[in-house]
């Protein structure tokens, strides 16, 4: 079961707050469109009250960095079953949307806007069509849910769909409401079950990772390249994929808005930065002594934040400005990923080619 909040008011004497229901479910979706990040920080909303060729209307439709579709169902009470069967039917037709229609239900959620133009504002990246609802999220939004329901979400996810609950709770101060939110399943395992397509008839995994390279002030790719990792930090989002990675595995290092720069095989689990090592003149020493990046390591303390290292024995690397980079290759935000589209075997073939691997 989900964790269930509680909230003290401080003081000499704490007073707890009280538990109330929201009103009307109305306002919590009208909350949600003032304010998306009550789902998620990582999402953009292209589409409210949505309506379906089945007759059903999805209350909230949103994007990820990664061109995911996120169909949100929102009830106010408790989540009968029944809920979750609604929230498959209606993805079962959201998954087969083209991207034209996309773009129209963001323009008449918009009022005229361009959805290429709202992603790029919104993620920093350019939209790639191709990529564009490759896969999808289900996320039922409700205040509790019946012993059946959680024993279906998580079946569901045991089978690999990415399907998640998020629970609401509303506390009176006075005057004052407040909402708190926590979810049945880490979000992350759901974006990465998404992102795995396990269900897409594209084929199966190759048994070749994708990587991406966060290259900016915190990480530096020629370091990465001197000392022999891969990197993230920051937070569970963009960390905790590393753990997917196991030694022997080959990785391809992709740096988002410039290309592939390198290929290798992993050599050890992630180590935290206060932990890593890294081989200096023949000397072990700890990787903060000759680090020029920042490297999160105002978080070296915070097990969350912290930046994590997965050691690489590269196989052929390129310098920023030889990135390689195409029409038709795979992107992807999350650090690391396991591809099963037929654009990641397309990628493959290309990159062995220009990097000169067998």
């Amino acid at each position: 079961m989900p964790i269930r909040h509680a909230i003290w008011k401080i003081g000499t004497k704490p007073e707890p707050l009280s538990e109330v229901s929201l009103g009307k479910e109305v306002l919590l979706e009208h909350m949600i469109v003032e304010d998306p990040t009550i789902l998620s920080d990582r999402w953009m909303l292209i589409g409210r009250q949505v309506r379906t060729t089945h007759g059903g209307y999805i209350d909230l439709l949103a994007l990820n960095q990664d061109g995911q579709l996120i169909v949100v169902e929102l009830k106010r009470n408790i989540t009968p079953r029944e809920v979750v069967a609604q929230a498959l039917d209606y993805a079962s037709w959201a998954k087969n949307l083209p991207s034209e229609e996309i773009a129209s239900i963001y323009d008449r959620f918009s009022s005229g806007g361009s959805l290429s133009e709202a992603f790029q504002q919104r993620f920093a990246q350019t939209l790639d069509e191709e990529q564009l609802n490759g896969s999808h999220q289900i996320v039922i939004v409700a205040s509790s849910m019946d012993p059946s329901t959680e024993r279906i979400v998580n079946y569901l996810n045991g089978m690999n769909v990415p399907i998640n609950i998020i629970f609401f709770q509303v506390f009176q101060d006075g005057e004052s409401q407040y909402l708190s939110r926590a979810w049945l399943i880490d979000p992350v395992e759901t974006e990465i079950k998404a992102t795995a397509g396990t269900s897409s008839p594209a084929g199966e995994w190759n048994g070749e990772y994708y990587v991406s390279f966060g290259q900016g002030e915190d990480r530096h790719w020629d370091e990465a390249v001197k000392f022999g990792f891969i990197s993230a930090g920051g937070g569970k989002w963009y960390t905790q994929t590393l753990s997917m990675l196991s030694p022997g595995d080959r990785v391809w290092v992709n740096v988002p808005q410039q290309g592939y720069v390198g290929v290798g095989n992993v050599i050890g689990p992630p180590v935290r930065l206060n932990e890593f090592q890294v081989d200096v003149d023949g000397v072990k020493r700890p990787f903060l002594d000759v680090a020029q990046a920042k490297y999160y390591r105002d978080f070296i303390d915070d097990e969350e934040k912290s930046e994590y290292f997965v050691p690489v024995e590269w196989s052929c690397t390129k310098t920023l400005p030889e990135a390689v980079s195409e029409v038709g290759f795979f992107g992807n935000q999350n650090t690391v990923a396991r591809p099963r589209t037929h654009k990641w075997t397309h990628t493959i073939e290309r990159l062995k080619h220009r990097f000169g691997i067998e």
